[in-house]
């Protein structure tokens, strides 16, 4: 009997070893959340073997609202570094227009600011919480990555959740951006939002990578915008993205605060999710011994 009770201890440690080297299969699937009145389908995917305490990057999907897609695009390299994707749908339905997903929703059809809890930038922090919750991943942190549109999101989720649990922001190939400037009016700048010099601050002292295709070049793509401030910023994806990142080290410089951006290009990448993502990757790695 004694000897029956060693063999069962002694399988039983085998049984923790294995589950603790995360030897369990990989899952992939997604839920319904809901948070400040609105719901998000959020498709999650863990690697086999993936620790509890895996890094979590959350991945913004661009003006086509294919999250599912994004998904799809990451999950080879989510496989080979054992990271945990988290990819919130933001639906046209709940967030009609770019001007409810990407810009924020922070202001309704008549220009009246619209509740904190209720912006798309408020739906990141619960939904890492309930990530935790349903996934059961031990990270206190999270990295963000957002494309195209998604970009937009991540530059502005910046300024405006500066108590975010990011460790790392990636905006790629955004089509334009939120200038860092208090006297030129929202959404070229942050005149008429809660924002103001200490966020300007806050947001430079944090870690973006503004990272750019160098084939991202077409003025011409199909959903880049074309207003007289967006052009300010140049023709295409490429130099608007060079442009953003000049302006804001020369705000930073004026204000004599510390800038943690940094400015990275991608060779022979055009306007894609897919062509991105292993450059973007790469510049999350360091945070981590994976």
């Amino acid at each position: 009997m004694r000897c029956f009770w060693l063999l069962f201890f002694a399988l039983g440690l085998v049984g923790l070893s294995l589950t603790a080297l995360g030897t369990e299969s990989a899952t992939r699937g997604s839920f319904l959340f809901s948070s400040g009145g609105h719901k998000l389908t959020v498709w999650h995917y863990r690697p086999a073997g993936a620790a509890a305490d895996a890094p979590v990057l959350f991945v913004i999907h661009g003006v086509g609202r294919n999250a599912e897609e994004y998904l799809h695009d990451w999950v080879e390299l989510a496989e080979q570094k054992k990271i945990l994707l988290v990819v919130p749908e933001f639906s046209k339905t709940e967030f009609p227009g770019e001007e409810a997903f990407n810009s924020g929703n922070l202001f309704d059809a008549s220009g009246h600011p619209v509740p904190r809890a209720q912006w798309s930038y408020s739906m990141i922090e619960p939904i890492f919480d309930a990530v935790r919750e349903r996934l059961g991943s031990q990270r206190n942190d999270y990295l963000i990555y957002g494309h195209s549109a998604g970009a937009q999101f991540v530059q502005r989720f910046l300024y405006f959740i500066p108590e975010a649990r990011v460790t790392r922001l990636i905006a790629a190939n955004a089509g334009w951006y939120m200038l860092p400037e208090l006297t030129t009016a929202f959404p070229y700048g942050l005149k008429g939002t809660v924002l103001n010099e200490a966020a300007l601050r806050t947001a430079f002292a944090r870690p973006l990578v503004v990272l750019l295709g160098e084939a991202d070049i077409d003025p011409q793509h199909k959903s880049l915008r074309h207003t007289p401030e967006a052009n300010a910023q140049g023709l295409y994806r490429f130099a608007r993205g060079h442009y953003f990142f000049t302006h804001a080290k020369a705000a930073a410089a004026a204000l004599n605060t510390p800038f943690n951006w940094t400015l990275a290009t991608v060779p022979n990448v055009k306007h894609s999710n897919q062509g991105m993502a292993p450059s973007a990757l790469q510049h999350l790695l360091p945070l981590f011994s994976l």
